[in-house]
């Protein structure tokens, strides 16, 4: 039998152990993430290039090659060269479904490069095989927001102009002394086999064996964009970006083939020309590659171009599964989700959150029956409803919201996303309280202002700087809530040993000084804000797309009111726990703490599978958002993990602290 201080003593070995524990794996997933990012930048670096070197094989063949007769030998050597270049990197590339069919394709591209045929043969296969490597391999290639392009003709004017002139004719002071001399980007015919991504691609790397240098340690990425654009716009004149602006206004299915800048960027004017014809595609092209801002602009403040997007690429998912390639069917869903429909997830939740629980739900079923290799009916299926709920959703964003919907959306908002928060904090404090322990309370307090400082901090990068991509803000939800969870659940068994303890006084006064160390204090400060900022974070988002739709002092007042309300609930809470002996505020607390940790691991590990870290696997089953609860396996599983460990050592205290006979 173990006396009464030596069980203490193992349940606080028990206790402290979880928590380190707990430490340990956050750490081991941040670190296992900055291996994998480490990784994927150099899969990315290897796309880059075998990217760059199909585009050039697209632009420049028609140097080395004329009427089925090598036209310049050095020229024809360099083309075979970057060919059997290209191949070399997609074999080096990491293994992934699609692979196989790009090396074929560019096994394909150098058999006709070695049978001299024609440039636009070559430009096709080239493009080709470029966009498939693309879709294989994802990499960023549009810039975050529409580039500043007076920025990039000042950059231009100072850095570029000097040797390809002031007008891009390829004729500038020193273009005499260069060799090769300086591209003329005004020439049409090379311009229109150019898309804004390779522009990009030269400014960032420069160009190997010419005197173009790389701006990438020189220039911001935004600045780099700048330049492309800058650079793209030397092809146009007035009377084609009078025509294309024409075309962008009256015609609708036009505007539905660029819904965000990355369509625009990947655009290929020749390739466009094939649809629309030369004169629209040129015309469209210069007016678009010098008005970038245009672009999303529609119903719904860019909801229309995002759901765009959603729809293409469930469309292409459907279309890789039905090809029998499912690891892209999959990947493309997720595009769906993370790039088309998560941009307007906040304003959906706002107008109407039923729909937006379908259309989540409807997803992870859709990916769950990818995953799952279902028959090709049933996830057609799936895809025809989910096609449904994007026109639903179309309509009910489109139908905008009055003054009261604005305040409404605003209040609930905040007191929805800040209870839980409230809640954790309220806990901690209300136990230092109860423990006499003071002088802890400012890394509680500071942990949930650094929060609010960090929200704020959000705020201005998400709505000046750079946006915050779905895939980022479900990993930064998913991971913090998963951690908070471990966290609460370490806590929240440790404060129902305590309150089963008894001789409260002497163990405070003999144990307690000891037990809250200067370690422990910082621990609660990060536990004060991760509870807080990822609710913080959350809200941010709303208040974003809220405010794109107007109503700025409805929305205000809203904030002002959802402020007062948890005010009220933090004081009334407060209060009420002071007034609770100690062994019972010791025994809710571990109670709510404890389905905080329940409904954390759900909501994390929903995050989670939503942004593609875990995969989707749906049951039929209801949805409690409140609650953590979602029709899918793995955020259950998690919950009851969870929830048996609680019980676990709710039971081991309880039986711990029976007195034996």
């Amino acid at each position: 039998m173990l006396d009464d201080e030596t069980s203490m003593a193992v349940r606080e070995f028990m206790t402290k152990s979880l928590l380190r524990s707990a430490v340990l794996a956050f750490v081991l997933v941040l670190a296992g993430g900055h291996n994998a990012r480490a990784a994927d930048a150099d899969t990315d670096a290897n796309v880059r290039q075998t990217w760059k070197l199909f585009d050039y094989l697209a632009v420049d063949y028609s140097g080395a090659v004329a009427n089925g007769a090598v036209a310049s030998e050095s020229e024809y050597a360099e083309m075979k060269e970057f060919g059997e270049t290209a191949l070399t990197h997609l074999n080096a590339l990491p293994e992934r479904a699609g692979r196989q069919d790009l090396i074929t394709q560019a096994e394909q591209l150098n058999a006709a490069i070695a049978a001299l045929a024609s440039p636009d043969d070559v430009a096709r296969i080239a493009h080709a095989v470029a966009d498939s490597l693309l879709a294989t391999y994802p990499v960023p290639v549009a810039p975050a927001k529409a580039p500043d392009l007076a920025r990039g003709a000042l950059l231009f004017s100072q850095k570029c102009a000097v040797c390809h002139g002031a007008e891009g004719h390829g004729d500038g002071p020193a273009a005499a002394k260069l060799n090769p001399p300086p591209i003329a980007f005004s020439e049409h015919e090379r311009a229109r086999q150019r898309s804004l991504f390779s522009l990009y691609e030269v400014v960032t790397q420069g160009v190997a064996g010419t005197p173009m240098i790389s701006f990438q340690a020189a220039f911001p990425d935004e600045d780099r964009w700048a330049l492309a654009f800058r650079v793209s716009s030397f092809a146009g004149t007035p009377e084609l970006m009078q025509e294309g602006e024409a075309l962008w206004r009256d015609d609708a299915s036009l505007r539905a083939r660029f819904p965000n800048l990355e369509s625009l960027a990947r655009t290929i004017e020749a390739s466009l020309a094939t649809d629309i014809g030369e004169r629209k595609a040129q015309a469209l092209m210069s007016y678009l590659r010098t008005h970038p801002d245009v672009i999303g602009q529609g119903s719904g403040n860019g909801s229309a171009g995002a759901l765009t997007l959603a729809r293409s690429q469930l469309d292409a998912s459907l279309k890789a599964y039905q090809a029998g390639d499912a690891k892209r069917a999959g990947t493309l869903a997720l595009s769906a989700y993370l790039d088309g429909f998560e941009p307007v997830e906040a304003m959906l939740r706002i107008q109407n959150a039923d729909l937006l629980a379908q259309v989540e739900t409807g997803m992870v079923t859709y990916r769950s029956r990818i995953s799952a290799a279902a028959p090709v009916a049933d996830v057609a299926a799936q895809a025809q409803t989910l096609q449904g709920l994007f026109d639903a959703t179309e309509k009910a964003l489109a139908s905008g919201g009055d003054s009261a919907a604005a305040f409404l959306g605003a209040f609930t908002i905040l007191v929805r996303e800040g209870i839980e928060a409230l809640l954790v904090v309220v806990a901690t404090i209300g136990f230092l309280r109860k423990v006499e322990r003071h002088d802890v309370l400012p890394y509680v307090h500071a942990g949930w202002v650094g929060a609010l400082a960090a929200g704020l901090l959000t705020w201005g990068i998400a709505a000046y700087f750079v946006d915050i991509s779905g895939s980022n803000r479900e990993l930064t939800e998913g991971v913090s809530s998963v951690f908070a969870a471990i966290v609460l659940l370490g806590v929240g068994i440790w404060m129902h040993q305590k309150s089963l303890a008894g001789k409260w006084q002497i163990y405070l006064k003999e144990k307690l000084s000891a037990a809250l160390t200067k370690k422990s204090a910082f621990f609660l400060f990060a536990l004060s804000f991760i509870a807080v900022y990822r609710e913080v974070f959350e809200t941010i988002l709303f208040y974003i797309a809220l405010w794109t739709r107007g109503n700025g002092s409805s929305i205000l007042a809203g904030l002002v009111a959802g402020v007062v309300v948890l005010a009220i609930i933090a004081a009334v809470l407060l209060r009420t726990s002071r007034r609770l002996p100690i062994g019972q505020f010791f025994a809710w607390s571990s109670l709510l703490i404890a389905v905080l940790a329940v409904v954390l691991a759900g909501k994390g590990l929903a995050a989670l599978q939503e942004a593609g870290i875990v995969p989707a696997i749906a049951i039929d089953g209801p949805r409690v958002d409140a609650l953590g609860i979602y029709p899918s396996m793995l955020p259950l599983v998690a919950q009851a993990v969870v929830l048996v460990i609680a019980v676990a050592g709710y039971f081991w205290n309880t039986r711990s602290a029976t007195p034996k006979a």
